[in-house]
């Protein structure tokens, strides 16, 4: 992924706090209402391990949370801006071994990026504002519009290749997938391209079939590059709270996922499930979205999400 620009540090967390703002008023607001003028007692302990829960963190990310702070201020008084704030060191901690943004490596090309995900879940947009990123690199990036089952998904990746200046490879709606993307890493090859970056189909009314669907096309690839993909995004849409992990490892199962991009995060309450993710998976976060535009996608920072979604400035 790459690095954001200088001079847009304020503007971006002010951003990401404003997209935070449903989740973080459910975690703020419940410890607000938990630790007016009281100690971190085993009451008060088990009050914020049920506003975690339901915030989507998880039993186990909830647990470890209330653990640690009842290691350090059991039995305490104990305000609710130093309860947000113990808890932001900890979902730091939780977070930050999985913050790390998605690398190209200039000796490969074309570069191949994979990017799955269900429908719906920003996959295209995703693949547009990588694009953008990377072509404001001055790399070449071509697009494959590798989501054949839906002639929508072609014509949006066409539009979005259109106002990114990169080239798409498409085929007719109904075409095999495989032979598409075979296709198009032999043109950006062939062409000298930088970055080719996979669009694919996304339905889970037959599991089996979108594996084996996913499955085909990495054999397919590797005939013409035996070690692509050289990166698999899945991108989650994190309005779809703990059903995420669901699809983790309905997408793991098919093909090698080497790292999430978080979208929608503006249009959710379920942000805690981030950090669910992060405690159970251990995948790479690359990036985390909260917008449409093609600026509104940045690399994960740990603390600063981590500040935002319990409401503190980061």
């Amino acid at each position: 992924m790459p690095a954001r620009k200088p001079g847009r540090v304020s503007d971006w967390g002010s951003r990401l706090l404003q997209g935070l703002a449903s989740s973080s008023a459910k975690l703020a607001d419940g410890i607000t209402d938990l630790f007016t003028k009281r100690k971190l007692d085993r009451e008060a302990l088990d009050g914020l391990e049920e506003l975690l829960i339901t915030g989507d963190l998880g039993v186990a990310t909830a647990a470890r949370l209330t653990g640690a702070l009842a290691k350090q201020r059991l039995d305490q008084d104990i305000t609710a801006d130093e309860v947000k704030g113990l808890l932001a060191d900890q979902i730091t901690m939780i977070l930050s071994p999985v913050a790390r943004p998605l690398k190209v490596d200039p000796a490969i090309r074309p570069f191949v990026v994979l990017v799955c995900g269900v429908n719906g879940s920003g996959k295209t947009t995703t693949i547009a504002k990588l694009a953008n990123q990377w072509r404001g690199q001055g790399k070449s990036v071509m697009l494959a519009a590798g989501d054949t089952f839906r002639a929508a998904a072609i014509e949006q990746l066409q539009i979005w290749g259109a106002r990114t200046g990169c080239p798409v490879v498409a085929s007719e709606t109904g075409a095999d997938a495989a032979s598409l993307v075979f296709d198009a890493i032999t043109r950006a090859r062939d062409e000298g391209a930088d970055i080719l970056l996979v669009d694919t189909a996304g339905r889970l009314q037959n599991k089996q079939d979108l594996m084996a669907e996913l499955e085909k096309i990495v054999r397919v690839m590797q005939k013409v590059d035996g070690s692509a993909p050289h990166s698999v995004v899945l991108v989650m849409d994190a309005t779809v709270g703990q059903n995420a992990h669901d699809q983790v490892e309905i997408f793991k199962n098919a093909v090698n996922v080497s790292g999430l991009i978080v979208t929608k995060l503006d249009g959710s309450a379920r942000g805690g499930v981030v950090v669910a993710l992060a405690e159970k998976f251990a995948l790479p976060v690359h990036a985390i979205g909260v917008g449409e535009g093609l600026d509104d996608m940045q690399p994960f920072e740990a603390r600063a999400f981590a500040r935002a979604l319990v409401g503190l400035e980061s």
